[in-house]
């Protein structure tokens, strides 16, 4: 997708790639970008395509690793803008599901129950993005109901279905995408969603053994990192004005970063 927007063909950039540890192959299909934890910062979002646009080689897929909304400014100018590109480029960007989005559609289903952890976890500001303000974090059930279908109202209905929709996870060759992480010893496609969207308490200590490697967002590290199969990319752009992405080659990992 990226190299079928003709401003995106510019000469690459000459990124360094990262040293490869022995333990980690990559081989996927073919080149992708894949973009970290996003949360509600457009301005970053924009500034990072720019650089993808510029280091772009010919035919990548954007895979963007959830979190798209929370805890930024401006949840509701990322969706316009992921949505967007979605619609435009279907065979070139995927966008996958994040505990974030998750949370947010338990608050629609569920307001005042489940659901009502998400004010606490960021989403005032995707609230406050749709024009919806002055929300405390604890709400009674009647008022919970009621900021739900504020929500509802002021969200595009395409855009709700859209996040609905969002996977779990995306491979190429290799290499899987998803937002938390996997168990290290189960095959991907046998693994809950929900595994996938928060996480597994051996994925980050122990490697796996079936020659995958697995790129993440969620858990937030100072740096981006590819070590034993697995690729970090959550530089915690709502807090540092870092927003990264790792583009993949066969057998090549550069990081890109706000």
């Amino acid at each position: 997708m990226l190299g079928k927007l003709r401003n995106w063909l510019s000469p690459q950039s000459g990124v360094p790639s990262a040293p490869l540890p022995d333990t980690t192959v990559l081989a996927p299909e073919k080149p992708f970008f894949a973009i970290g934890d996003i949360h509600g910062c457009d301005k970053l979002l924009t500034q990072l395509m720019e650089k993808l646009h510029s280091t772009a080689l010919g035919d990548e897929t954007l895979v963007v690793l959830g979190d798209m909304i929370d805890r930024g400014p401006n949840s509701a100018a990322v969706l316009e803008q992921l949505f967007t590109l979605s619609q435009e480029h279907s065979d070139g960007i995927v966008c996958l599901m994040g505990n974030h989005e998750k949370m947010m559609l338990e608050f629609f289903e569920d307001p005042a129950g489940r659901g009502a952890r998400w004010l606490s976890f960021g989403g005032l500001e995707t609230l406050a993005s749709y024009g919806i303000r002055g929300v405390p974090k604890t709400l009674a059930a009647e008022d919970s109901v009621e900021i739900a279908n504020a929500l509802e109202k002021a969200m595009p209905a395409e855009i709700i279905n859209w996040v609905k929709a969002l996977p779990a996870w995306w491979r190429s060759g290799n290499m899987v995408c998803v937002h938390a992480g996997l168990d290290p010893e189960m095959p991907p496609e046998k693994q809950r969603s929900y595994v996938k969207i928060w996480g597994h308490p051996e994925f980050l200590d122990k490697p796996r053994q079936d020659g995958l490697s697995v790129v993440y967002g969620h858990t937030i590290v100072a740096n981006p990192s590819l070590r034993h199969g697995r690729i970090a990319v959550d530089t915690g752009a709502h807090m540092t004005g870092r927003l990264t992405a790792a583009w993949l080659r066969p057998d090549q990992c550069d990081f890109l970063s706000t």
